[in-house]
């Protein structure tokens, strides 16, 4: 009877310390992943100054679209938590996609060798931040699934464990860009 409960006991103490040890990996994991992120954003926040430089010398007059970009550019890079990074990414986001799109009324700036090669960088980028993304809401949803489900949910409550949030897009993001010239 007492090798039993002993055995018991062994069987609770060892599934406590396997989730306690899954919970600290996928903290871990989620960590890393979002450093990814933030490796990959700061490469972008580097190169959006030469993009904007670029463009300014074409297009001067689009003084509104160049300074929305600076704007979201530093905003983002002021950004703290991971929600707040999200949402000035996403804006940032939109207002590249709008600068791409003035680029398209200026031939000559389309011809331009910096500018294709600001583009390919940024869009390369851009596939890296993508996968980057996707890697960090994967990790997240198994952390929530974990911090979510019984009985893991006991243990993560127990030593703190929190739900980590996701790195979506806004729904202004899905939306296609207007650019309009007055």
């Amino acid at each position: 009877m007492i090798w039993i409960l002993l055995g018991l006991i062994v069987l609770i103490a060892a599934y406590i310390v396997g989730t306690y040890n899954g919970f600290v990996s996928l903290r871990n994991r989620g960590g890393n992943a979002w450093a990814d992120i933030d490796v990959q954003l700061k490469r972008r926040h580097d190169l959006v100054p030469n993009l904007v430089e670029t463009v300014k010398g074409y297009a001067g007059h689009e003084k509104g679209v160049l300074e929305n970009v600076t704007k979201f550019r530093s905003a983002a890079m002021q950004a703290q938590t991971p929600e707040q990074r999200a949402e000035s990414e996403n804006m940032l986001t939109q207002a590249l996609k709008s600068l791409f799109a003035v680029a398209e009324n200026y031939p000559q700036l389309k011809a331009d060798q910096n500018f294709r090669e600001l583009q390919s960088q940024l869009a390369e980028l851009e596939d890296q931040i993508q996968m980057s993304r996707r890697y960090y809401n994967a990790v997240a949803r198994d952390m929530n699934i974990k911090c979510e489900s019984f009985p893991s949910n006991v243990i993560a409550n127990w030593f703190h464990f929190q739900k980590l949030p996701y790195f979506e897009i806004e729904e202004a993001e899905r939306e296609p860009v207007q650019v309009k010239f007055t």
